[in-house]
């Protein structure tokens, strides 16, 4: 089908489709087509990577801009949104305005209205739904791209929930679902009321198969696989063999390993197979690259990373800071990057295609089993179908690795010659549903328990459960809990959120999380005889005295989402008072001022929190991703938890309780990683002392920033007299400085580097910015004029122009050995080290 035959497009788009090298549609496009998909009916799209998904999104959306409407596009993954707003900008030439959001979770997002199409995660939207973004009830068209991460545990019950709101609240609109080749896609299609496109159409071959000896073993459809010589050296590796092979016809290579050392080792040495191959001009580029690398963050990731980059190789895994990967993508999609080693995340949706795949690690170690796991399928193939780029490749071949017979028979049939598995839904799982029926409550979805599960009756886990009853049973479960904690009230069949579950909703905290930080304060500042008898909730919850579950009710969540949390039903204990302390409170008087009516505990002025404790509680909530304990962590963090007890918050388990005790460990090394990174310890010395990358240092601040964000808002709600506290913690782990810092970094420009500087050299706040010598300044700053006089600006100074300014030579000494403290290693005392470069001020790569 030609541009020219599409239906209902707007005047101008067979032109930008043309000027996008777009002249006839691929057969699943045109199929999409004629189902009516730029007429405004419903699709799922079933289709193999590279075959024209997005497209198919593309005409669905400008099509209903066309018609008046707002068009959102629903992503899985953060850098995949901005991935795809850079790609939708090209509409422009339509007159679409785009947007992208993605993060702050308690924001309405109301600046997105006057956009004509919207990027977002699931978590994001379902954050604007709950924050009452009034847009969201005008969409004319919702795309949900890879919807088959529905069956994902943790991120599957968001997105289903979501659609289903959605669909609620804009009953005319349009939904498109894009999804890889599933074994049930029927299903979804029948769910979402859509019409199905369902092919394993490519625009190029792929070929799957198991390399094994010397030989590439393909299945093309006979009924024996086709064997083409590829052999082994005496010194290679079969990956090894492989990228040799591929770089010898001008193709590329991704690499899947099942853990980040071994795709960073994979990086180190696949290296030293492609440099021999790298053409002058090549290893120049390579080269420049590899510094730009190289100054992202201070690190020996960076600096390995940067060592294969500059070979030709590059290794991927969350544990890089983003700038790192954005920097590695782009260089492998141009091909300067011959062969990247990579944990599936890269599998999940970023472009990233290759001429070659090769899958080497199909078992992964799963926690639940104790030992090494085969990957599903849906998995596999995801990794296999990066192989291959329309315009680049003339096809694309993935291959898996044998080390015998019997395991290339197994391959073939685990793996190329098996349907993915169907798409289930975990929606039924006591963790999700503790999130998603509160907010489905606060949000007014649903204000009893018969209009909550008539809500729920709308969802993916309604059309395919068999188990009659089962999630009226969770759910019952999960209300059980969200009382008891103080989040919901019953009045008969009526539901009502509270205040604090308002609160908990908007801020889109895990109820548990909630309960956590709200057990935790109280436990430090209720006065004993006032506060209630017995544990709370929260308490319960993290494993505390209650009753024996019953064996039944178990069941019903042992496909909990979350692993490792009590189940709402262990809660119920009939002999406890059922009010738990965050409800035992009455209302403020509405007389303007802030006294409590005295209905509610009484609390302790004199108690101070103290930083590494409210990172130790905010560490203990599942929406945190604790640190797990290493060899001889256990001696290690039992002895700092015996020095720190007493400021810790919450009750300690016992050292006998092996899981509990080792959760609050972990929790422990988790809140010292912030403490170290709030007290200015170096990053280099961080990742080293803990094992991690920059990137899971950013993913730590970034999540416990948030977290006491929350905090905040709860103490606040709960007239606790320590928000002070709660704020200054989160500021220090936001900008990774000591307190006395936390003026200069609120000036923008000046980070804990500068901020550092400026402060050793006698410019301790803004305030000094203001009035003090300029020479001073210019000296602190390493005589960088241009980044002196945006900071001066930033921070009010009427003159901020450093013209004829001399640097004093004094300062920029004083602050750059005050910064390295005249150690050896460049250290310091305060364990910022100075490197010579500033530039990256938070040195967590997109953090500042």
């Amino acid at each position: 089908m030609d541009v020219e035959s599409i239906p209902e497009l707007p005047t101008g788009a067979v032109e930008h489709l043309r000027s996008e090298g777009v002249d006839s549609l691929y057969p699943p496009q045109a199929e999409a087509v004629e189902a009516g998909v730029t007429k405004g009916e419903n699709l799922v799209a079933s289709v193999p990577t590279a075959s024209g998904k997005t497209l198919i999104a593309q005409l669905a959306m400008i099509s209903a801009i066309d018609r008046g409407g707002t068009a959102l596009y629903i992503v899985p993954l953060r850098a995949l949104a901005s991935e795809k707003a850079a790609e939708f900008e090209a509409l422009e030439s339509l007159g679409i305005d785009v947007g992208v959001s993605t993060g702050n979770y308690e924001a309405s997002g109301e600046w997105l209205s006057s956009k004509d199409l919207v990027v977002a995660t699931s978590e994001k939207v379902d954050s604007l739904v709950r924050n009452g973004a009034s847009w969201v009830e005008n969409l004319g068209c919702v795309v949900s791209d890879e919807v088959h991460l529905i069956d994902d545990p943790e991120r599957g019950p968001t997105l289903e929930v979501t659609l289903a709101k959605l669909r609620q609240l804009n009953p005319g609109a349009q939904l498109v679902a894009l999804s890889a080749t599933i074994d049930n896609a029927d299903e979804i299609a029948a769910w979402l009321d859509a019409e199905l496109v369902d092919t394993d159409w490519r625009p190029i071959e792929l070929r799957m198969g198991v390399h094994f000896g010397d030989a590439a073993h393909f299945d093309d459809g006979e009924d024996e696989a086709t064997r083409e010589e590829l052999p082994v050296g005496a010194s290679e590796s079969a990956t090894g063999a492989i990228v040799r092979d591929t770089l010898e016809d001008d193709g590329s290579t991704l690499v899947f390993v099942n853990s980040r050392r071994n795709a960073e080792a994979a990086a180190g040495r696949l290296g030293s197979v492609v440099e021999p191959n790298l053409d002058p001009e090549e290893r120049a580029k390579l080269g420049s690259l590899a510094e730009e690398i190289r100054s992202v963050s201070d690190t020996e990731t960076s600096d390995d990373l940067a060592d294969a980059v500059a070979q030709g190789a590059a290794f991927h895994h969350a544990g890089l800071a983003s700038e790192h990967r954005t920097l590695i993508e782009d260089a492998f999609r141009d091909r300067l990057v011959k062969v990247v080693s990579a944990t599936p995340t890269l599998a999940a949706g970023v472009n990233t295609p290759s001429r070659r795949v090769v899958v080497r690690d199909w078992r992964r170690f799963d926690g639940s089993s104790g030992g090494m796991k085969p990957l599903p399928v849906l998995e596999v193939h995801q990794m296999m179908g990066r192989a291959g780029r329309p315009g680049m490749d003339p096809y694309g071949e993935a291959l898996l690795l044998a080390k015998g017979h019997d395991e290339l028979d197994e391959l073939f049939e685990r793996y190329v010659e098996a349907d993915p598995e169907p798409v289930q839904s975990k929606l039924a799982a006591e963790p999700a549903l503790r999130t998603h029926v509160l907010a489905t409550v606060a949000s007014g979805f649903a204000r009893s328990r018969e209009e909550l599960l008539a809500f729920l009756d709308e969802t993916l886990y309604a059309s395919q459960t068999e188990e009659a009853g089962r999630i009226e049973r969770v759910v019952e479960d999960v209300l059980v809990f969200l009382q008891r904690n103080g989040f919901l009230e019953r009045d008969g069949d009526t539901l009502t959120a509270t205040n604090l579950g308002h609160t908990v909703s908007r801020l889109y905290l895990d109820p548990m999380s909630a309960a956590t930080i709200v057990d935790g304060i109280e436990d430090a500042l209720v006065v004993e005889e006032n506060a209630v008898t017995g544990s709370s909730g929260a308490e319960a919850a993290m494993g505390g005295d209650t009753e024996t579950p019953n064996p039944d009710d178990a069941k019903l969540n042992e496909e909990s989402a979350g692993g490792g949390f009590t189940p709402a039903n262990e809660l119920v204990d009939d002999e406890r008072d059922a009010t738990p302390l965050a409800d035992d409170r009455g209302a403020e008087e509405d007389d303007g001022g802030d006294d409590k009516t005295g209905d509610g505990p009484e609390y302790d002025e004199s108690v101070s929190l103290t930083p590494l404790a409210l990172y130790h509680l905010v560490s203990r909530t599942p929406d945190m991703y604790e640190l797990y304990l290493k060899s001889g962590d256990r001696e290690k963090y039992s002895e700092l938890y015996y020095e720190h007890e007493t400021e810790l918050l919450g009750a300690a388990p016992s050292e006998y309780e092996d899981d509990r005790f080792e959760h609050w460990l972990s929790a422990l090394k988790t809140a010292k990683l912030l403490e170290d990174w709030a007290e200015e310890l170096d990053e280099d010395r961080i990742t080293n002392r803990y094992g991690v990358g920059p990137g899971d240092i950013r993913s730590k601040v970034d999540t416990a920033e948030w977290l006491l964000g929350a905090t905040e808002e709860i103490v606040s709600e709960l007239d606790a007299p320590v928000v002070d506290d709660v704020r200054e913690a989160r500021m220090r782990v936001q900008h990774g400085v000591k307190d006395e810092l936390l003026d200069l970094v609120g000036v923008r420009s000046v980070g804990r580097k500068r901020a550092r500087r400026l402060y050793r050299a006698g410019i301790e706040d803004r305030e000094a910015l203001r009035t003090a010598d300029k020479s001073v300044i210019l000296g602190a700053l390493r005589g960088r004029e241009a980044t002196a006089e945006t900071i001066l600006e930033n921070a009010g100074r009427e003159d901020a122009s450093m013209e004829s300014i001399d640097a004093d030579e004094t300062a920029e000494n004083e602050a750059t050995l005050a910064a390295t403290g005249g150690a050896a290693d460049g250290s310091g005392a305060d364990g910022a080290r100075d490197d010579g470069d500033d530039s990256d001020q938070s040195n967590l790569g997109d953090f500042s």
